[in-house]
């Protein structure tokens, strides 16, 4: 697990003044990795590292010679996949090598400057080629209250509080913020109907999601013990899984979601590493008495310990008739990674308790993070109540579900007092509508 050390000092700042404005995301103590190019150029994509306003570019700074290593190459490369499976000892120096470069009065500060692209002029791609993708239901509250909708009496079905659940998703459908997407279309079962019938989603939700990239990975056969797992995650970044919640019930038995989910996923463009993540550790909450506690394969003294994570999370919508007003978006909810029952060790151990191989640039997501009250509720099918209640927005429109030319912005950051702010950036997509049927 991850302890602090000089590159968390709060009082640590940079040359780069503007990530030392406060309510920076990326001040010197985050340093995410990204992928980008400039804007309107017909560049490579290449890897960077956020600092306040800007990116270092990392194939600039390796070429310049200013930090050398092979780390550094793997994080200037245009996926991140090789710098994700270079392990803990690797990512560890290189963000401190990268820390000491970018503090006020380093040597190295004269040869970085002609290394950075300013953020407004950039243009982002999924981080690491993933080659799979699973999507877990962690967060206790999101299930009961969906399952609430359909068993009013037993909201919980008799795993959930035993096992980590989740499905396997499409790594192919997986875009970085600000690639917008079409309304899906499929098959859908109208109340008191004898058949289904065919065409656009007419129940188009967000899940605001944190989602877990594999650093390195684990050999088949061998499972990841619970205890080790921090060394085989690289970091963390935003992620909505878009679902459609009228196609998902139809075709949801006996296999799970499908169509109803693969159509579309947004991640942010910056991966905030676990080690920038070391002083908002805490513990997950305990468990109410009467709940099993977990299998020994998914228990540890450091998860009891230190498992959760305290990051702030909140979704926003702006329709388009806002957006021709010039009004910001409107907050729908907010809440803390903390409340999720089931861990991000616990995600990684049991994926792999079977002999499962994961590998670098894997992807997992948490699932929709509800947290125990209804304004931390992260999807519209919770907030709603299966579209029963619209939410009313401050201009007067109402949302069910997700209207055409809606955009949903999601961001994340985790601040307390005795340690630098950190944030994850934005995950923002615009819904488009639905394409004509071949």
């Amino acid at each position: 697990m991850s302890t602090l050390n000089e590159t968390h000092d709060p009082a640590l700042k940079s040359w780069v003044e503007s990530a030392n404005h406060e309510g920076c995301d990326f001040p010197i103590q985050n340093l995410p990795f990204g992928v980008f190019r400039r804007r309107g150029f017909s560049e490579a994509w290449r890897g960077g590292v956020a600092i306040g306003d800007q990116i270092l570019d990392m194939r600039a700074a390796h070429a310049a010679g200013v930090i050398t290593t092979d780390a550094a190459a793997a994080a200037g490369e245009a996926s991140l996949n090789r710098l994700m499976g270079m392990g803990p000892a690797a990512w560890s120096a290189l963000r401190l090598a990268l820390s000491r470069a970018l503090r006020r009065g380093a040597a190295q500060a004269d040869a970085l400057r002609a290394c950075l692209v300013p953020q407004s002029e950039a243009e982002y791609t999924v981080p690491a080629r993933i080659g799979d993708y699973a999507d877990f239901y962690t967060s206790i509250h999101h299930a009961t209250n969906i399952g609430r909708q359909f068993r009013p009496d037993n909201p919980l079905l008799p795993n959930y509080k035993w096992i980590p659940i989740g499905y396997h998703g499409r790594s192919s459908s997986i875009t970085v913020s600000g690639q917008d997407f079409h309304r899906p279309q499929g098959q859908t079962m109208p109340p008191g109907a004898t058949e289904p019938v065919f065409g656009p989603s007419k129940k188009m939700d967000i899940e605001l999601e944190l989602a877990v990239f594999i650093g390195t990975g684990n050999a088949l056969g061998h499972p990841i013990p619970i205890a080790d797992t921090d060394a085989h995650v690289f970091g963390l970044t935003l992620l909505n899984d878009w679902s459609a919640r009228d196609i998902q019930p139809w075709e949801y038995q006996p296999l799970g979601p499908f169509l109803s989910k693969n159509f579309a996923s947004t991640i942010s463009p910056w991966v905030v590493t676990l080690e920038a993540l070391a002083p908002y550790r805490v513990a997950p909450p305990t468990r109410p008495a009467g709940d099993p506690q977990p299998l020994p394969y998914l228990d540890s003294p450091a998860n009891r310990a230190q498992g959760a994570f305290d990051i702030q999370l909140e979704a926003a919508l702006q329709t388009a008739r806002m957006r021709q007003a010039g009004d910001a978006p409107t907050r729908l909810a907010a809440t803390s990674y903390r409340h999720a029952y089931w861990t991000m060790a616990q995600m990684v151990a049991h994926h792999t308790v079977n002999g499962c191989n994961l590998q670098p640039g894997d992807m997992l997501g948490t699932g929709t993070l509800s947290g125990p009250t209804l304004d931390q509720a992260c999807a519209l099918i919770e907030l709603t109540v299966g579209g029963k209640n619209p939410v009313t927005l401050p201009n007067g429109e109402q949302r069910a579900f997700l209207d055409d030319g809606d955009r949903v912005v999601l961001r994340g950051w985790c601040e307390k007092t005795g340690a630098a702010r950190i944030g994850f950036g934005e995950c923002a997509a615009t819904l488009l509508p639905a394409l004509a049927c071949p």
